[in-house]
């Protein structure tokens, strides 16, 4: 089988995601006369803009293979809840270590792939890292800055620039080029409404359908249309009390705040420039953790990335622990779900791999190791992973069941699905 990684998030799994496999499932017949094999490499119990996910990552991982994957891996926290660029460059490098992905599918607004392989070109010429540079240094946001400068230097719509999933695909485009070049991109062309679209439908945006569930009293007939029957009856069962929100996370972040000495709130990613004394500010006046937020934006520091921070600071990663990351790239591969295909595949990346497979976390890491420390990087990344799972259980609603709010990673193991429907 051809096997085709995908890096996602699936918070989530909706008809939008289906759609993309299906896609994909007919490309790879198309030219290769091959079937394929999809490896997702999803984010764990926090996503890329900081929230806490909807479902714990086993419950996702097992909507994905439902839905059409093989095998479902995990993105370590370090990589996942970071910026687009670092997000990209932590998925396509626990694919490439895998040892047996060969295209790399991915979903964008653009309908072809030659505007955004020139974007990402562009972006790693001399000449625009120069400009960008001098950008962020008198004061401008990354992405602002980023944009104005790419229609400048390729021509490109600035529009096309500032499209969510079109900036992941071009990071997903630069990181191949860098770290993955015999990976072949595949582009599947985004189908109905667009990433921060607010309506409902057969297509709807994942965060119009975090908006809708985060409603005293959603309208599950409207969900019904924009979900896949298994996703639509995990949501119907788990609504309201097993779906997290961030908003929780409030009172722990005063706490956390509360105990902090100065040097080590510096330390923590993405508290430095002068975040760490506007975050100690701002949140002396907030009543809530989206009136901090917004208290916290400015024209250089967007939402995302202060919506970003949260997680980090409760959990104590710090920038240091983030370009270590950096450097090594994801030292492991988490197996979350995986159907009979996948489970040949996982035979498959056993001989081929360069990073270890984790099915059992207490082999890598025990409770006890982590509680004393000394942990070799590995296991540092990984216990950043197994926190993230427990701080995520905060952000459930009160009532919500005593196995949910226990859910570890030490006890918890991969789903394996004996009989997975497949488009």
């Amino acid at each position: 089988m051809h096997v085709v990684g995908i890096i996602a998030e699936y918070n989530p799994f909706h008809q939008g995601h289906a759609y993309q496999l299906r896609a994909v499932r007919e490309a790879i017949r198309s030219r290769f006369h091959d079937e394929a094999a999809i490896v997702a490499v999803m984010s764990g119990s926090f996503t890329q803009r900081g929230e806490a996910a909807i479902f714990d990552k086993w419950q996702r991982a097992d909507l994905a293979v439902r839905g059409g994957c093989q095998l479902v891996l995990e993105l370590p926290f370090l990589f996942a809840c970071r910026s687009a660029q670092d997000f990209a460059r932590g998925g396509v490098r626990l694919l490439q270590g895998l040892g047996c992905v060969e295209t790399l599918s991915f979903g964008a607004e653009c309908p072809e792939l030659t505007p955004l392989m020139t974007a990402a070109r562009a972006i790693d010429a001399p000449e625009t890292q120069a400009k960008l540079h001098e950008a962020l240094r008198a004061g401008a946001s990354y992405a602002k800055a980023l944009t104005a400068i790419l229609a400048q230097e390729s021509g490109l719509a600035a529009d096309l620039l500032r499209q969510p999933n079109n900036i992941l695909a071009i990071e997903y485009l630069r990181a191949l080029q860098r770290y993955a070049p015999g990976i072949e991109p595949l582009l599947v062309a985004r189908r109905g409404a667009g990433y921060h679209a607010p309506s409902l439908g057969h297509f709807a945006s994942a965060s119009a359908i975090r908006r809708e569930l985060a409603k005293k009293v959603p309208d599950f007939a409207a969900l019904r249309e924009s979900l896949p029957e298994a996703t639509y009856a995990a949501i119907r069962q788990a609504c309201p009390a097993e779906i997290a929100s961030t908003e929780r996370l409030f009172a722990p972040l005063l706490a956390r705040l509360l105990t902090m000495q100065e040097g080590e709130l510096k330390a923590v990613f993405g508290l430095q420039e002068g975040l760490a004394n506007r975050l100690l500010t701002k949140s002396a006046q907030s009543r809530s953790l989206a009136g901090l937020l917004a208290k916290m934006v400015t024209s250089r520091y967007p939402a995302s990335r202060i919506s970003r921070i949260i997680p980090h600071l409760l959990l104590g990663s710090t920038e240091h622990a983030a370009r270590t990351a950096d450097e090594t790239g994801p030292l492991y591969a988490r197996v979350l779900a995986f159907d009979e295909t996948g489970r040949e595949l996982l035979h498959e990346i056993k001989k081929r791999s360069t990073l270890p497979l984790i099915t059992k976390v207490s082999a890598a890491l025990n409770s006890r190791q982590r509680l004393e420390g000394c942990l070799t990087p590995l296991q540092a990344m990984l216990a950043l992973d197994t926190k993230a799972t427990e701080l995520r259980a905060l952000a459930l609603p009160a009532e919500a069941p005593l196995a949910s709010l226990k859910q570890s990673d030490f006890t918890s193991s991969p789903h394996f699905l004996t009989n997975a429907s497949h488009a």
